[in-house]
């Protein structure tokens, strides 16, 4: 299945696709995962050959960081390396933006060696994060 991926205005096909993933799927409450950097982020999307959308993610700043999030991908599209895709995406926006130093991401503790591949570290503790244990991870640019 050919898809593509693009920055988008169109937020709602972004957040239509992480209730389903988050809210439903994994069952982080609503109220979690909605949240005001919707407003300020640079969001993805990725659709397939028909223009369904199957993945998404976002990008906003905090300082010198460059911060990835949201990353999502529908189920049926899990393992054919769109996630990594979506990743390589976002590093690429963050390396447009000369004043970022480093990314950073929020990892699923379960995807830690995914986000690794790309050379993210882990730093910090474990944390809840809609009830489910995360990692912070950061990459230098």
């Amino acid at each position: 299945m050919i898809v593509s991926i693009a920055p988008t205005e169109d937020v709602k096909a972004c957040i239509a696709l992480r209730i389903a993933v988050f809210v439903e799927e994994q069952k982080v409450p609503l109220e979690e995962e909605i949240d005001d950097l919707d407003e300020i982020a640079t969001h993805f999307l990725a659709v397939d050959e028909n223009g369904v959308p199957v993945g998404t993610a976002r990008v906003f700043e905090e300082g010198e960081i460059g911060k990835i999030g949201r990353v999502c991908v529908v189920k049926a599209q899990r393992g054919t390396g769109l996630g990594a895709r979506l990743i390589e995406v976002c590093l690429a926006e963050i390396r447009t933006r000369p004043h970022l130093k480093k990314a950073k991401l929020g990892a699923q503790n379960h995807a830690i060696g995914f986000y690794e591949r790309f050379g993210f570290r882990t730093i910090g503790e474990v944390y809840m994060d809609g009830g489910i244990p995360h990692t912070d991870m950061v990459l230098d640019l």
